[in-house]
């Protein structure tokens, strides 16, 4: 780790949502797990398939994130792609990293079935839209959508 990168990490925040699901202190719906990062799924999805990828330390800020960390990250992301595509006969899967909801470094990988699933405010042509937060997904359909993805992720069906 960089001598900046080291300055600007923390190894867990107690008040860090990420931080308390990193280290197993909030259940989650698990798809991917390594000794530094956290697959799991959203519990309010833009699609079905949604996850959320994290560092289980505690970086506020992706550009904080060391190299090969940030490198962990857009690998699962790339492992899970050609799955979601499959499994939720998505067109293509959206990867950012974003940080407007949670302090916390994590990237969304999201099965985009219609242009607007990730879009930009540049994009819509209305001028008074109003957005909420996606459904919340009960815990039985995401304990199910994380089996389907943890099975594909280590099966031998994953590459096309």
């Amino acid at each position: 780790m960089t001598k900046e990168a080291t300055a600007h990490a923390q190894r867990h925040d107690a008040n860090c949502l990420f931080c308390r699901i990193g280290s197993k202190a909030l259940p989650s719906h698990v798809v991917h797990e390594s000794d530094r990062v956290l697959g799991f799924l959203d519990i309010h999805p833009i699609r079905r398939g949604h996850v959320i990828v994290i560092p289980k330390e505690h970086y506020a800020y992706f550009d904080d994130l060391p190299p090969d960390l940030a490198a962990e990250i857009l690998g699962v992301a790339r492992e899970l792609a050609p799955i979601l595509r499959r499994r939720y006969e998505a067109k293509r899967v959206g990867f950012m990293f974003t940080g407007t909801d949670v302090a916390h470094a994590h990237a969304h990988v999201v099965p985009m079935v219609e242009p607007t699933d990730v879009t930009s405010r540049r994009y819509i042509a209305e001028e008074n839209l109003t957005f909420g937060p996606a459904p919340r997904m009960p815990d039985e359909e995401l304990a199910a959508v994380a089996a389907e993805i943890s099975a594909a992720l280590v099966s031998e069906d994953r590459f096309p």
